[in-house]
């Protein structure tokens, strides 16, 4: 059959839909047809999954000519998909080109909600086109004759690709390919990514840096316009002093005419706590809408999720409060608007979410931004600016991920064994392992067969076997199904139980908070005053403290910090507000009074200017440092700054910090211009500095548990049963502390290191900001009281002294105080 009459059958079943195949779908047929790989960037609601079902199916008929009289058993396809909830549409998409082309493929759905009959099925009799995550693939990989399942597969398409780059699920999909590759032939990759800054090097990683994949490939971009039309809901009264979470839900009036003007509307929300609330909220004021609105987010169990996917599609849901449960490509055409509550913090994720409504080709995407506070406004005139630029952000891919590696050596030998040389050679080709040299490989494989050097009289880190041949291989039964039970790359965050030493019960923390505390700090937790004293067995030890505190928990679905792009972005937004009134933007100018207020004690800082402000209350002597970069660039930056001037003067810091600046809280006073003097900002012994100022050795340990966790080194448990966090914990300090004492060259725990300060300090975006920092002109403004850009990092400190009606009433007096003023 000639590729003419290939191409007919696909438009004439768009013809029978009453519709016309886009021309980068024509062009992503062209080019499978042909052999080639590539990278599909197309947006969501685009009609992407025909753009590639459709050549799978065709390249099967032209392949099998009497396909309608013979089937070819076996698997042909791999569809692979970062969200469970992504699996049923897909597989709908792909029964329907199947079923009305007669070719009698099947299609089934491999993923953590499998029933374990329909795994069974699976293993006698695979479907011809699967649908499956990366974790389930690696599970394929580690059942004995695998190659033989995939040997005939002569498709994989990853899809929404740009969500797996940057993630350690990305590498795990990159060394599942590096397999499929060597056990197929002719095998086609394709990705399917939404636009982000990087889309060649996405390209790259995909298919390999120096591969013949990557010269046999294109880049097909669907060049769609998409509107996308954002409105701010501006609060009728702007409080002069805004604060986080002060308007939130004093807007819920503002939101119930939207839901009932739309069909049906997405109400997402940051953290699954905010979700909870605002569910609950808009049925406790407006009864009316029992039945008819419902919730989403990922710790509701998966028939529920599932009733709610289905529900809206259905149409009998009028909204839905979510969270980024609902962010990827599942297609639910009557949403017709979104509402974002707070801001998103990144650009990739604002658009992703517009995209749920209008999700149809030639739609318009309509989201409400409703801010939380009111400087939450220059993020969304920020956002505006992002939508009419097409601004795109970065995905950084991980490289040299060890304990990925590790796993997956485990997962190879687990089935049938591997020989080293084989597989050196294909990992070699993956971007993520590229520039893994001969002795990193030889400590690798050293590490699965004995553990690692300072561990080998313990045989539970033994786990591969060297045979005869040289074929590297897990024989013991037990350990190959702990294996199995653990493979994937997420570990989630740990609670901690926080008593006093002699055993009263306080609450709970999150570890990511404790991880930085060292023995002696002071911090405010349930509205007492806490001296930090120990971890113990996951539990916090703690005593009463007379000291002030310093410290306030920050809990993890808070912690979202803003891309580099949208700092960026926000950054001239902010500096518009010193342009004339008619250039502002509508969101801009519905600030004036803040702005005003602002500038009559200190300053809005223009391009060239950096502000610092200083002032003083019962609390002590403020410095206030405004980057505007981001939560964790600030958290890094405040810490490198008090240590900086903790060498010029003996002076001790709190620090506090929010995505607009951070605070620096002392007893003493601090003369501001003596340490600018003293080159405060360089960025000479910055990676010295950093690591001084910071435990850093605490943040290393804590990446060091989910390293452990993920290598396999430490057993998180059978499902189920699971195995207490405290003993997980318990187990990666103690492997980390003999490391740090005996094995400091172990390339696990030297990765823990890297970990936390590229990703989690993002140490070149501190770097860079530090430079900006140096070519402006620093303005320390002497102030006599907190300004309203102070206002919102302060009033952050007394969150967990009070609750949150005192919270509201003492932040109440404070405005009224600072009014009069």
């Amino acid at each position: 059959m000639s590729q003419d009459q290939l191409y007919s059958i696909a438009e004439n079943w768009f013809a029978q839909q009453g519709w016309k195949p886009f021309n980068f779908q024509k062009q992503t047929w062209k080019a499978f047809l042909q052999g080639k790989h590539g990278l599909l960037n197309a947006p969501t609601g685009s009609g992407k999954t025909y753009a590639l079902w459709f050549p799978i199916v065709l390249g099967y008929i032209k392949e099998n000519p009497d396909f309608k009289n013979k089937y070819k058993k076996g698997l042909k396809a791999i569809w692979i998909t970062p969200l469970r909830a992504l699996s049923h549409e897909i597989k709908q998409s792909a029964e329907r080109v199947a079923n009305d082309l007669g070719t009698g493929l099947t299609v089934g759905i491999r993923s953590g909600d499998t029933s374990t009959s329909e795994r069974a099925r699976q293993k006698r009799n695979m479907p011809d086109l699967l649908i499956t995550t990366p974790e389930s693939l690696h599970l394929l990989l580690a059942s004995k004759g695998y190659d033989k399942t995939f040997r005939n597969c002569s498709a994989v398409v990853v899809d929404e690709w740009h969500e797996l780059l940057g993630t350690k699920r990305g590498v795990q999909t990159e060394l599942g390919l590096s397999r499929l590759k060597a056990i197929t032939k002719n095998l086609r990759i394709w990705g399917i990514s939404a636009t982000i800054g990087n889309l060649e090097q996405a390209k790259q990683v995909l298919l390999g840096p120096y591969t013949p994949e990557l010269e046999n490939s294109v880049m097909i971009k669907a060049d769609l316009k998409k509107k996308i039309t954002v409105k701010s809901i501006i609060p009728d009264k702007m409080e002069t002093f805004p604060w986080r979470g002060h308007l939130g839900l004093r807007l819920l009036e503002e939101v119930v005419p939207i839901i009932n003007n739309s069909k049906t509307t997405l109400l997402f929300t940051n953290t699954r706590s905010q979700c909870e609330i605002w569910f609950q909220k808009i049925l406790e004021n407006h009864p009316e809408f029992a039945g008819e609105i419902a919730m989403h987010h990922g710790s509701i169990n998966k028939e529920t999720r599932q009733w709610v996917e289905q529900a809206i599609r259905n149409e009998s849901l009028k909204a839905v409060v979510c969270t980024s449960s609902l962010d990827l490509g599942v297609d639910f055409a009557p949403v017709e608007t979104v509402v974002q509550i707070g801001g998103t913090k990144g650009i990739a994720r604002f658009l992703q979410r517009a995209g749920r409504s209008g999700h149809r080709p030639g739609e318009e995407s309509i989201i409400y931004f409703m801010p939380t506070h009111a400087i939450e406004l220059v993020e969304a005139s920020a956002l505006q600016q992002a939508v009419k630029k097409n601004a795109v952000e970065d995905r950084i891919p991980y490289l040299n991920s060890f304990d990925v590696l590790i796993q997956y050596l485990t997962t190879l030998a687990v089935s049938d064994g591997f020989y080293p040389d084989a597989i050196y050679a294909e990992i070699k080709q993956t971007f993520c392992y590229q520039a893994i040299t001969r002795d990193q490989w030889q400590w690798l494989l050293n590490f699965i067969v004995w553990g690692s050097q300072s561990l080998q009289s313990y045989d539970e880190y033994k786990k591969v076997e060297v045979e005869e041949d040289g074929r590297f291989k897990v024989n013991n039964r037990g350990i190959a199904m702990r294996h199995r039970f653990q493979i994937g790359t997420i570990v989630g965050d740990a609670n901690l139980t926080v008593r006093y030493q002699k055993g009263g019960y306080i609450g709970t923390i999150e570890e990511y908070f404790i991880s930085k505390l060292k023995a002696g700090d002071v911090f405010t937790f349930a509205g007492r005053n806490l001296e930090f004293i120990r971890i113990k067995q996951m539990q916090v030890h703690v005593r009463n403290s007379s000291r002030k505190s310093s410290k306030v928990p920050a809990w993890m679905g808070g912690r979202m910090s803003f891309s580099a792009q949208m700092s960026e972005l926000l950054r001239n937004e902010l500096y518009s507000a010193s342009l004339p009134y008619s250039k502002q933007s509508k969101e801009i100018r519905s600030l004036k009074t803040i702005f005003d207020t602002q500038r009559s004690e200190s300053i809005v800082p223009k391009p060239n200017e950096f502000l610092i402000e200083s002032f003083e209350t019962n609390d002590g002597h403020h410095y206030i440092f405004y980057p505007f970069e981001g939560r964790s660039v600030h958290e890094a930056m405040g810490s490198l700054l008090s240590y900086r001037i903790s060498l010029l003067s003996p002076i001790t810091f709190s620090l506090a910090f929010n995505d607009y600046g951070f605070e620096l809280l002392s007893d003493q006073n601090l003369d501001v211009q003596d340490i600018l003097d003293n080159n405060l900002f360089t960025t000479e012994y910055l990676f010295d500095d950093l690591q001084k100022s910071l435990n850093s050795t605490e943040m290393a340990r804590r990446k060091f548990r989910d390293i452990a966790v993920i290598s396999g080194m430490v057993f998180t448990g059978y499902p189920e049963k699971g195995i207490k966090m405290k003993h997980l914990q318990s187990s990666s300090q103690l492997l980390f502390d003999v490391f740090k004492d005996y094995e400091a060259d172990n390339l696990l725990y030297r990765q823990a290191y890297t970990e936390t300060f590229e990703h989690q300090l993002e140490e070149g975006r501190l770097r860079l900001a530090l430079e900006r920092i140096a070519l402006q002109k620093v303005i320390w403004k002497q102030c006599e009281y907190p300004t309203p850009f102070s206002f919102p990092l302060i009033t952050d400190r007394l969150r967990e002294k009070l609750s949150s009606e005192k919270l509201a009433d003492r932040i109440k007096r404070m405005t009224t105080r600072l009014l009069k003023k």
